[in-house]
C-alpha cells in the first residue's frame, strides 16, 4: 500500500489539494515504471514529500549536489535500486522509499514560462522526483529518453499533456 507523507509550507497553502495530487502522481509514476507492483503490496511503501521554498531547496542543493542555487525538485532515495525488486518480499510492515522536496517559486516560475497550470507542472515534477526514487535518471541521453518516456506515460494517466512535445520525444 502506497502512503504519502506530505508537509506543505506556507507558500503552498493555496487551497489546492496537494495531498491528492501527490498521491495521484505517485501512483502514476509507479504504474508507468517497472515497479508498479510495489504500490499494491501488503507493506506500507512510504514517500515523504515536502512542498517548500526556494531558500530551503537551495540549501539542500548546495549541500548534496554542490549547486548553490534553488532547483525545482530534489529527490533523496533511501532504497538502493538493486534492492527495489526484493521489496515485494518485505515483511517489515513499512518501507520508506525516499524523500522529495520542491521549491514553490521555481515551480511557479517554470509553470508561467511554459504557460501551464502550476498544479500540472508540480504533478510533473512529483512524477519526475518519484522516478528518481525508483533509480531512474537522466545523466545520459539514453537514460533521459527512458525517463522522459516514463514521465509522459505517467502524465498521460493524469490527463496532463506531454511536456516534451517540443523536444526529442
Amino acid at each position: 500500500m502506497l502512503q504519502i507523507e506530505l508537509n506543505t509550507g506556507p507558500e503552498w497553502q493555496d487551497g489546492k489539494d496537494w495531498q491528492k495530487r501527490s498521491e495521484q502522481a505517485a501512483h502514476a509514476a509507479l504504474s508507468a515504471s517497472s515497479y508498479g507492483e510495489l504500490a499494491v503490496q501488503n507493506f506500507a511503501l512510504e514517500i515523504s514529500i515536502k512542498l517548500s521554498n526556494n531558500d530551503e531547496v537551495q540549501q539542500l542543493n548546495a549541500a548534496y549536489r554542490g549547486k548553490d542555487k534553488p532547483t525545482n525538485v530534489l529527490s533523496f532515495p533511501l532504497v538502493p535500486q538493486d534492492l527495489l525488486e526484493s521489496l515485494s518480499n518485505s515483511d517489515d510492515g513499512e518501507v520508506l522509499l525516499g524523500d522529495i522536496i520542491m521549491a514553490h517559486d521555481v515551480c511557479a516560475d517554470e509553470a508561467e514560462e511554459k504557460s501551464i497550470a502550476m498544479e500540472e507542472h508540480a504533478s510533473h515534477l512529483l512524477v519526475h522526483g518519484i522516478l528518481h526514487l525508483l533509480g531512474y535518471d537522466h545523466e545520459t541521453e539514453a537514460d533521459a529518453l527512458i525517463m522522459e518516456t516514463l514521465e509522459v506515460k505517467a502524465l498521460q494517466n493524469l490527463n496532463i499533456a506531454n511536456p516534451y512535445l517540443d523536444q526529442h520525444i
